[in-house]
């Protein structure tokens, strides 16, 4: 029995690891035009997980919110932070402040 609970813990795991990766690409994805369209600069082209709990979806249904924080510039001299959540595989806001 309790091989059964480690390999599905193990299972669990791997799901939850390749779900991550396939939601911070399609994050990286959103924002490459998303601050391409306002002139900005995406710094290190990439995103870093800032938090993750579970949410409800517009049908009732709970999925992951994860809420990705990354930097980015209007001058390439200077450094602002700005975020993009997602719920589920779905991007839900992006939060790039006014300069």
């Amino acid at each position: 029995m309790l091989e059964i609970v480690i390999l599905a813990a193990v299972a669990a795991g791997g799901w939850l690891w390749w779900d991550s990766l396939q939601a911070r690409e399609a994050a990286n994805a959103a924002l490459r035009p998303a601050c391409r369209a306002r002139g900005l600069l995406f710094l290190d082209d990439t995103v870093a997980l800032d938090s993750l709990r579970p949410a409800r979806n517009a049908d009732g249904r709970l999925q992951l919110r994860r809420v990705y924080r990354f930097e980015f510039s209007d001058t390439g001299d200077n450094r602002r932070k700005g975020a993009v959540t997602l719920l589920g595989s779905r991007i839900v806001a992006v939060d790039l402040p006014a300069i």
